[in-house]
């Protein structure tokens, strides 16, 4: 079971905590709590109250967008060090994604009224938490750009290039997911998947990908050498 102090390790060591300054993880630490969820639990829908920040300590959330009377779509699928659900404290509007964990996954959340605690005792706290949203934001330009890209394998790539914070690490992912993803077929998928095995970038097990050479699939996705 994950701990404070894993927690603390996983999040001070990667994605956006791990860039602030020590005091104001300090301040996080001692406000947050973990969340346990079990695979499939939703830990926030589209349109719910507003409320704090998670981030991911253990495991995979999926992150999923509509617009207004639509069924919600998977938009990215968050691995630890990834942080989430700024856009509440920020506008005090209800939820614009849902977020449901993907396995068993452990949150660090930091509720609202602890945000804005820290919001008022130090001016740069706001500033601090608005990195989150050009974090998140900067995922979104991203997908956008790749999704571009005409080649099948290559969107392939860079989708798992986008969901994985570290290697070696197992994302609880279906070809189909992957294929919503990229925007390839789940035959397509398939093929590269095995592709990117031989290659020995990925491994693939049932529901999971592992991305065991990041470097020389970013290489691939940008035009290098299959």
């Amino acid at each position: 079971m994950i701990g404070p102090s894993k927690a603390r390790d996983v999040l001070s060591g990667i994605g956006w905590l791990s860039s602030q300054p020590e005091d104001f993880q300090s301040e996080i630490f001692k406000r947050a709590m973990l969340v346990r969820s079990h695979a499939g639990e939703v830990i926030y829908r589209l349109g719910d109250s507003v409320g704090g920040i998670y981030g991911i300590v253990s495991g995979a959330v999926t992150v999923s967008v509509a617009p207004p009377n639509a069924t919600p779509q998977l938009l990215h699928v968050m691995t630890p060090g990834g942080w989430t659900g700024e856009g509440s404290f920020l506008s005090r509007e209800p939820r614009r994604v849902t977020l449901q964990a993907a396995n068993e996954s452990t949150c660090a959340y930091l509720p609202l009224d602890a945000m804005d605690h820290m919001a008022s005792r130090d001016p740069t706290a706001m500033r601090r938490f608005i990195q989150i949203l050009v974090m998140n934001l900067d995922i979104v330009l991203r997908a956008f750009y790749e999704l571009q890209e005409p080649d099948e394998h290559r969107r392939i790539a860079y989708a798992l290039r986008r969901i994985t914070s570290v290697e070696n690490a197992p994302i609880p992912l279906a070809q189909s997911a992957l294929g919503v993803l990229s925007n390839a077929s789940r035959k397509t998928v398939n093929a590269t998947l095995q592709q990117f095995n031989e290659a020995g970038w990925v491994k693939t097990a049932y529901r999971s990908v592992t991305v065991t050479n990041l470097a020389a699939l970013g290489q691939f996705a940008e035009g290098g050498p299959a």
